[in-house]
C-alpha cells in the first residue's frame, strides 16, 4: 500500500499542477489556483514525512496534516467549479480523487489509532 500511495499521492500533484496551468492567467483564477496548487500539492509531502515518524502519534499527526490539505483542495476545486472559472464536469475526475484519497487517509488514522487501543488494552490486562 506504501508504495501505491506514494505514487498516486504524487500523481495527485501532477494533476493539481497541470490544472493550476490550465486556469486562465488572470483575476479570481489564479488567486484560486495559488490556492488549490499549495493545497493540492501538500498531501504526497506530508505522506512522505509520516514514513518517517518517530512514533504513532507523530504518524498521526502527519496524515491528519495530509486530509487537511485534501479537504482545502476539495473547498478549492468547487469554488473554481461553482464559479465556472473551469467546468464541473472537467473537475469531476479530481473531485473524485480528492475523495478517494480522504477515505483512504480517514481509514489509516482509524487503524492506527484502534491499534493503539488494542496495544494499551493488552498492557492494561493482569497476568
Amino acid at each position: 500500500m506504501e508504495t501505491n500511495l506514494r505514487h498516486r499521492t504524487k500523481q495527485f500533484a501532477l494533476r493539481i499542477i497541470t490544472l493550476y496551468s490550465a486556469l486562465p492567467k488572470r483575476g479570481a483564477a489564479q488567486i484560486l489556483g495559488t490556492q488549490i496548487l499549495k493545497s493540492g500539492t501538500s498531501p504526497g509531502a506530508h505522506y512522505r514525512e509520516a514514513q518517517r515518524a518517530k512514533s504513532d502519534a507523530d504518524f498521526i499527526s502527519k496524515i491528519e496534516g495530509a486530509l487537511q490539505e485534501l479537504e482545502e483542495t476539495a473547498y478549492w476545486l468547487e469554488l473554481i467549479g461553482e464559479s465556472k472559472i473551469m467546468s464541473e464536469k472537467r473537475l469531476l475526475p479530481l473531485h473524485k480523487e480528492t475523495n478517494e484519497l480522504i477515505a483512504i487517509f480517514v481509514a489509516i488514522v482509524k487503524n492506527v489509532k484502534a491499534r493503539g487501543r488494542l496495544r494499551n488494552k493488552s498492557k492494561a490486562r493482569p497476568n
